[in-house]
């Protein structure tokens, strides 16, 4: 029975071209969905959880985005003509922008892993280094936008200068992180600070239209030189946010 239904499947594909193409397609979509998500949760998924629940929800936005058509890089969406600027000597980022992985979520670019370790590792401390010297202002949280992934830099909800855009009810007082993965990070700037850092080519604006615009990935640095440039803009998102220059 198993031998005659086997060849009453082989009689159709060879009988009915549609049939066989439809099968191909599939069979093929099968294995590439197979393929992008585990591709997807080895790489890590940042703030969406890695399960096939957070793939949809993930690949549903990937779709939106490419129908949207969006530039990242375009900066019209900002204000040029009210807000603190306080990256005022930012210089420019002298070589092309690095190449983004494909999946609109997590935010990432394709690492290269050019830091040195001593470079690396002033990188990544720089969050608990920023609130250790300033615990009045700034404290060490597990990033929530991040799903709790890597620790996240908070400004203190008692500052009294706080800015009370700082109260946004996706970023909740979160400052800024980095990301293990590949050494960008992602930082909360003014309009006026975010466009600097988008136009002198240190990054681009964050991928979901609903989030704060200030909310900017910052390029992995490549160089000590560059550690220090992101330490100022990750500076300037401070200021932005607790009102007080560190």
């Amino acid at each position: 029975m198993a031998s005659g239904a086997f060849e009453q499947a082989v009689s159709v594909v060879r009988t009915n071209p549609l049939a066989t193409g439809l099968i191909t397609t599939a069979a093929i979509s099968i294995a590439w969905t197979v393929k992008d998500f585990s591709d997807w949760k080895s790489f890590g998924t940042g703030g969406t959880p890695p399960t096939w629940a957070g793939y949809w929800r993930m690949t549903k936005l990937r779709v939106k985005a490419l129908l949207a058509n969006d530039d990242l890089l375009d900066t019209s969406v900002y204000d040029r003509s009210s807000g603190p600027l306080h990256l005022t000597e930012l210089p420019t980022r002298g070589v092309p922008r690095p190449k983004l992985m494909p999946r609109i979520l997590p935010q990432r670019q394709v690492p290269d892993r050019v830091l040195s370790t001593a470079s690396r590792a002033r990188l990544h401390d720089m969050v608990t280094v920023l609130a250790a010297e300033h615990p009045d202002l700034l404290e060490v949280k597990p990033s929530h936008t991040e799903g709790k992934t890597t620790d996240g830099l908070y400004a203190k909800r008692d500052v009294s200068s706080l800015n009370p855009v700082a109260r946004d009810k996706i970023l909740d007082h979160e400052i800024g992180h980095a990301h293990p993965s590949d050494d960008s990070l992602h930082v909360w700037l003014s309009d006026r600070d975010a466009i600097e850092v988008v136009e002198k080519g240190w990054g681009q604006r964050f991928c979901l239209p609903f989030v704060n615009r200030g909310w900017v990935m910052v390029y992995a640095p490549r160089n000590m030189e560059e550690v220090e440039v992101v330490e100022s803009i990750l500076k300037a998102a401070v200021q932005y946010l607790t009102g007080v220059k560190v």
